[in-house]
């Protein structure tokens, strides 16, 4: 038992006094690690799956933005639970943050399995709303039947996953997500290929990996490696508690619900120009999110660090934690962009060789490397939202770049240019954005304390 608090002492010691940058970069390394294992798994999968074909590989594409919704849930439930749990933590009420995990967890789960019985009977008309053609249907329908066994332990991981991050146990988190990813690229050519079983291949593969990842990172809080301690006598059902994790946690369900429309309405865009078109923007959509996940590695580092700072009052920590994150990710985004700017017409010809997937690819790509350099901006402030459960702005934010921005400009740009304006959207949803994060961030400086809360 003594060895136990003095493990929760040393840990709330190391949140709240250790050095900020080398706090973040602490528990940014094991996400990013996991983040670009995952991504990686992400790219070799649809190289993989290129192999195949165009149609195939656009599949892949428009069972994405399916696989989008299911993380939201896993990731609203997760971020939701995980902010208040690490304000619980930072305030040293463990038994709070315990019931807040616990709840989290079986309320992703539930909604999961909920979601994958519900979607079951209607794969013919989902495949089509998320913007399959005749000949992309059959395969995405291949690939959706084992997504949909695999849901419920998908919502649940990401859940799992995101409850390490915010206890500062990122490393715990990476070992889950790393054999699942590690062992997912070991099977797509094994069922794939040797086995023959082409695109149902590769969704065997992706949910193996899921349900097995799941169990590992639930064997982490069974195994007493955290802090909170998660069971079903743990479990508040009341619904100021669930209303309290799904609103904190909303800002991310809105965000990815709305980055899955927005890529059923890209797909469903494209898709008159050709299955070339669809397949071309689904891989500059990995490229540029492979790119994006190093920055979004750091703030994931960041979040923990911004939640349990504010749950402790330790606001000149929260303040230089938010500097530290935003020269860290500007850092990082600008070497992976320009590196991929440079080699984007062969990036693009890595995953589908087709002179028309490259020239489409290509362009769109460019004009995404030349903008995402205002996006870690955008994500820090709405991360630092969040975190401190400023669930009004957190959401407003949340829902911006895609439904305010991206949405509108994919609509108008693709009615006045055609191919030309659905390679245009994205970025210029990324330079709107700026302007209203940084009014955001002035707002929230400015009404923070400016001194600590001191301890009693």
């Amino acid at each position: 038992m003594k060895q136990k608090e003095s493990a929760k002492k040393s840990q709330y010691t190391r949140m709240t006094e250790e050095s900020i940058p080398k706090l973040i970069a602490t528990l940014s390394v094991p996400t990013i690690l996991s983040m670009l294992v995952t991504n990686i798994y992400n790219l070799v999968d649809t190289a993989f799956v290129g192999r195949l074909g165009t149609s195939q590989s656009a599949a892949v594409g428009v069972i994405f933005g399916y696989m989008s919704i299911i993380q939201a849930v896993g990731f609203m439930f997760g971020q939701g639970a995980g902010s208040i749990m690490a304000r619980k933590l930072g305030a040293r009420d463990t038994d709070a943050a315990s019931r807040t995990a616990s709840t989290g967890v079986i309320c992703s789960v539930a909604l999961g399995l909920l979601f994958s019985l519900i979607t079951f009977p209607l794969k013919d008309p989902i495949v089509r709303f998320l913007g399959s053609t005749e000949t992309i249907a059959p395969h995405a329908k291949s690939y959706l039947d084992w997504i949909l066994i695999a849901a419920p332990f998908m919502t649940g991981g990401y859940t799992l996953n995101n409850l390490l991050r915010y206890e500062g146990k990122a490393s715990l988190g990476m070992i889950g997500l790393m054999t699942g990813a590690i062992l997912n690229i070991a099977l797509d050519p094994l069922l794939m290929f040797a086995l023959n079983m082409g695109i149902a291949g590769a969704a065997i593969a992706t949910a193996t990996s899921q349900i097995i990842g799941f169990f590992i990172l639930l064997s982490m809080f069974l195994r007493g490696r955290t802090e909170v301690h998660l069971s079903p006598k743990n479990v508040d059902a009341r619904p100021a508690q669930i209303g309290n994790i799904v609103t904190t946690g909303l800002p991310s369900m809105l965000r990815q619900v709305l980055n899955s429309i927005a890529t059923i309405l890209l797909n469903s865009s494209a898709a008159p120009f050709g299955d070339e078109a669809v397949a071309a923007m689904s891989i500059v959509g990995r490229i540029s999110f492979f790119v994006f996940a190093l920055a979004l590695g750091i703030g994931q580092g960041f979040q923990p660090v911004c939640a349990f700072n504010f749950g402790a009052g330790k606001y000149s920590r929260l303040r230089k934690a938010y500097r530290v994150t935003l020269i860290m990710s500007e850092t990082m985004i600008l070497i992976t962009a320009g590196v991929s700017f440079i080699l984007s017409n062969d990036l693009i010809g890595v995953f589908r060789d087709d002179p028309r997937v490259i020239e489409i690819g290509t362009r769109a790509l460019r004009l995404q490397m030349a903008t995402i350099l205002f996006l870690p901006f955008s994500m820090c402030t709405e991360m630092l939202y969040q975190s401190t459960g400023h669930k009004v702005g957190a959401s407003f934010l949340s829902t911006a770049r895609s439904g305010l921005f991206f949405i509108p400009a994919l609509l108008i740009l693709s009615s006045l240019r055609s191919l030309a304006g659905i390679q245009e959207a994205q970025p210029l949803a990324y330079l709107l954005s700026f302007p209203l994060a940084l009014g955001f961030i002035l707002h929230f400086l400015k009404l923070l304390p400016r001194e600590d809360r001191q301890e009693h």
